[in-house]
Order: C-alpha cells, then sequence, then structure tokens
C-alpha cells in the first residue's frame, strides 16, 4: 500500500502542467541530442545544467531525466535511416538497423527499437520504485566509515567498467580526486591549492569542469573533422508495424536486454552504453532460428536488444543516486550537480525530506517513456531534416548559449575563462583517447570521500581498524580488493580489452 500511496503521490507532482511541459521539453531536447551526432547526453546536461538553476527542482531533474533516456531513442532514429549514431550506445544499433532500412525494413526496425525502449524503460522505472524503498532504508545504517568504503567502491568500479586503458582511467579518477581538493578546508577553514587566487577559494566549479570537458571538449573536436557528406534517406517509411515472426523474434531479445540493461545500469561505471553492447554481444553469440537474417545483415534482435538494454541502463543508473546518494556514471554525475545547485543533499533523506521530488521523477520516466514512444515515430521526417543543418551553423550558438549559461550561475567571468580552458582540456582527452567520464566522478565523489574518510577517523579517534572491523565496511572494502584482484588476472583483461572494442 505504502507503494501505491507514493506513486500517487508521484503522478499528482508528475501531471501538474509546468511538469509536464518540462518533461515534454526534455524528451524533445533528448530525441534532438540523440540525432544530432557529436553531442552527447553527457554535454548537453553539461550544458543546461546553468539554466536549470531559475526552476522549481522537481521541474529541473524532471526535464533533465528527459533529456537522458530521450537521447537513447533519437539515437535509433539516425542509427537505423542514415547509419549516423546520434548518440554513442547506438553505435551497435547501425549493425543491423541500416541494413534493414537498406532493405525496406525501416519501419519494424524503428519500431523495434521504440518498443524495445519504451517496455525496458518501463520495467527499468518499476525496478525503481520497487527497490529504492528498501535501500534506502539500507542506507540509513550506514555510517561515514560504510560510505567511504562505498565510495571507493564506485570509484573503482567506474575504473573497471571504463573503455580502454584501466592506466588512463585510473589517471582521470586521480585527477579528478585532485581537483576536488582545490578550495577552503571545511574542517581548518585554510584555503587549499588556492595559489593566491580569491576565486579558487570557492573551488573549481563542477559545472564549468563538465561543461568545458563535455561540452567545449565535443565542440572543438567536431569543429577538428572535416564535415563529411551525410547519406540522405529519401525513402517514405512505410509498415511500421512488424510481422508476427519478427515480434517472435524480438521478444526474448527484449527481454534479455532489459534484464541485462537493469543490472549493468546500477553498476558503477555501467549505464546505457555498456549495457548496449554488452548486449550486442551476447544475441551476437546466442543461436537463433534456422533460416534467420544473419547479424550484420538485417537481424531484428540486433536491434531491438541493445536497444532494450541501453534504455533499461539509462533507468537503472537512478537507482544508486536516488537511495546512496552515490552516481554511477557521469550523466549521474551531473544530475548530482543539478540537485546540489538546488541545495538539495543527494542521499537516502531524499525520500523522506523532499518526496515530492523523489516520486514525481520516478512518476515523471513513466510520462516520459510514453511521450518518446507517442512523439518519436510520427517526427521521423522531421529528426531527418535536421540533419542537413552543417555544424558551422549549430555551434556557435551552442558556444554562447554556454557562455552565457555559466556566466548566469555566479555573475562571474572567471566561470567562463575555466569553461575554455577545460574544453582545450577535454579536447586533448579525445586526442589522447582518454575517457573524461572518470574524471568527473572522482571531482564530484572525492570531496564527499574526504568529508566521510574524516568524519569516520574522528569518531573512532584515529583508529584505522574501524573500516575493517564494522561489518558493512569490511565487507565494501572486501569487495573493493576482489574487484581489483579479478581485473587483473590475464584472462579477464584481455576478455575486458576485446568487450569495449566498438565495431
Amino acid at each position: 500500500m505504502d507503494l501505491i500511496s507514493n506513486l500517487s503521490l508521484g503522478f499528482g507532482v508528475a501531471f501538474t502542467p509546468i511538469n509536464l511541459v518540462y518533461a515534454l521539453v526534455g524528451c524533445l531536447l533528448g530525441t534532438l541530442i540523440g540525432v544530432l551526432p557529436g553531442i552527447g547526453p553527457a554535454a548537453t546536461i553539461a550544458m543546461l545544467l546553468p539554466a536549470t538553476y531559475a526552476l522549481p527542482p522537481v521541474s529541473a531533474l524532471i526535464m533533465l531525466a528527459g533529456i537522458y533516456y530521450g537521447s537513447q531513442y533519437g539515437g535509433s532514429t539516425t542509427a537505423i535511416l542514415v547509419n549516423l549514431p546520434g548518440e554513442s550506445a547506438s553505435v551497435v544499433t547501425c549493425i543491423d538497423g541500416h541494413q534493414m532500412a537498406k532493405k525496406g525494413r525501416a519501419g519494424p526496425a524503428l519500431a523495434a527499437a521504440g518498443l524495445g525502449s519504451f517496455f525496458a524503460g518501463c520495467v527499468g522505472t518499476v525496478l525503481i520504485a520497487g527497490f529504492a524503498p528498501a535501500l534506502t532504508e539500507i542506507a540509513f545504517k550506514f555510517g561515514p566509515a560504510e560510505y567511504f568504503a562505498l565510495m571507493l567502491l564506485g570509484l573503482i568500479g567506474a575504473v573497471v567498467l571504463a573503455s580502454g586503458s584501466l592506466l588512463k582511467a585510473v589517471g582521470m579518477i586521480l585527477l579528478g580526486l585532485l581537483l576536488g581538493l582545490v578550495g577552503t578546508d571545511v574542517n581548518s577553514g585554510v584555503a587549499r591549492f588556492s595559489f593566491d587566487v580569491p576565486e579558487l577559494t570557492d573551488g573549481i566549479g563542477f559545472v564549468a569542469i563538465a561543461m568545458g570537458v563535455f561540452g567545449y571538449g565535443e565542440i572543438i573536436s567536431n569543429l577538428a573533422q572535416r564535415e563529411v557528406q551525410r547519406e540522405v534517406f529519401d525513402v517514405k517509411v512505410q509498415g511500421l508495424f512488424p510481422t508476427k515472426q519478427d515480434f517472435k523474434d524480438m521478444t526474448p531479445a527484449v527481454l534479455r536486454g532489459t534484464a541485462l540493461g537493469c543490472a549493468l545500469g546500477i553498476l558503477p561505471g555501467g549505464g546505457a552504453t555498456l549495457s548496449a553492447f554488452a548486449a550486442y554481444t551476447i544475441e551476437k553469440k546466442l543461436k537463433g532460428r534456422s533460416g534467420e537474417v544473419p547479424f550484420g545483415e538485417g537481424n531484428i534482435r540486433g536491434v531491438a536488444g541493445p536497444e532494450a538494454a541501453n534504455n533499461a541502463g539509462a533507468q537503472a543508473s537512478f537507482i544508486p543516486l536516488l537511495t546512496l546518494g552515490i552516481p554511477s556514471n557521469v550523466v549521474m554525475a551531473l544530475m548530482v550537480g543539478a540537485m546540489t545547485i538546488h541545495n538539495i543533499q543527494p542521499g537516502p533523506q531524499v525520500m523522506t525530506s523532499n518526496p515530492e521530488l523523489f516520486w514525481g521523477l520516478i512518476a515523471s520516466m513513466w510520462i516520459g517513456n510514453a511521450m518518446l514512444i507517442i512523439l518519436n515515430l510520427p517526427l521521423i521526417g522531421m529528426w531527418i531534416k535536421l540533419l542537413t543543418v552543417p555544424y558551422r551553423y549549430l555551434f556557435p550558438a551552442i558556444v554562447l548559449f554556454c557562455a552565457i549559461g555559466v556566466y548566469s550561475t555566479n555573475n562571474n567571468t572567471w566561470d567562463i575563462w575555466v569553461v575554455g580552458f577545460f574544453g582545450v582540456v577535454g579536447y586533448i582527452f579525445q586526442k589522447l583517447r582518454v575517457e573524461p567520464a572518470p574524471l568527473l566522478l572522482g571531482l564530484i565523489l572525492g570531496p564527499m570521500m574526504e568529508e566521510n574518510l574524516r568524519r569516520a577517523m574522528l569518531l573512532s579517534r584515529g583508529d584505522w581498524s574501524t573500516f575493517v572491523t564494522r561489518p558493512l565496511s569490511g565487507f565494501l572494502l572486501l569487495a573493493c580488493v576482489l574487484l581489483l584482484v579479478i581485473v587483473l588476472l590475464p584472462a579477464v583483461k584481455k576478455t575486458r580489452e576485446v568487450a569495449f572494442i566498438e565495431e
């Protein structure tokens, strides 16, 4: 009964006119971002963070969440029709989705992606609604030692699941932790690493770093590439409804993708992209029916499975954020930033202290997924037309919008210079093939880890054994050690390298 009353409270909040408008805006923006290549959900949310400052907290989070799972839908549209993944999670959808489109089966491919995403999104939302209260109760038993151990596990998990070199991922985590140290020490009130620059005494702004590395860095990278002639899809999409055989083929793939996405989305460093790649790998290895279209030539399972997985992963990644206050990936780290802007401390207390926000956000996910399935298919023509807009017209507007947004947060030109500097840093990261997501997780979790470490040491009067003698903390630290040992095993290391190769 508690769940029903909580959800009724949530739907009461989500169905208010202002929140419905922001859910629609978020879904439309998310789809647009998914369609346009080179601007992912992380970059968009980073750019829009300052704009949410004037919004009510619930509306701001509803809009940002809509952008995140909306981008998963939008990315599949252009991946299928023009072989151009607008979002990294849609890379694998290109392989079979575009082959289906070339064979005149764009309709069933788009329907498989849309229906798979809708089902997975709904299951992910049910998972949040069902498990969040229980996890929140457990979280209330956490002390400073447990939180420190949990955050350490989160950082190690982010390293393990980050694509590319382990050493580079560790370097990014450490750089994020170091950047988090800049500012005024909470206990002593002494400025650290500020180099007598007054603007650094409050630390380096999270929004400025996120917007620079993900927003401006992405823009510079796109402008550095020659604009290629894109394939134009001028065939009218007909026959959207899949055949009976299509449903038989895609249903198990959607169920497998949903389960995999929900599991991987909760893990630190997981989320939509990892879920999509893992789901495609599994579908490819599973034996299909006799006479089935081979993978890479237009197999509907290669579209439905990854699309279900990426949306389930996107939804499930909200669970550790809403229950423990721990971001599992870079987009969730940005959501922590959004909550901080509105003076909301992420963690288990959100459910009790701000139930309207907690349950309103969960209810909005159902509404958002319904909006996306209704909006996406009729607007296919418009999304494809957008691809003809040259980058040189899009990016000056984005840069100007970002500069105005970041300036309006503190009314300080220093932030604009910080964004510009980290934009260049973000571009350098891309050239060096370094994934910047662990940096942002280190930046967010670093100050929280330091605070909990010092608090735990004060409570134990300087006794380091408190981290091992407390059962929960000891178990989490053991999990950290096991994770490190497993990932360093030669066989696992080799498998990991193969798993992260993008086709």
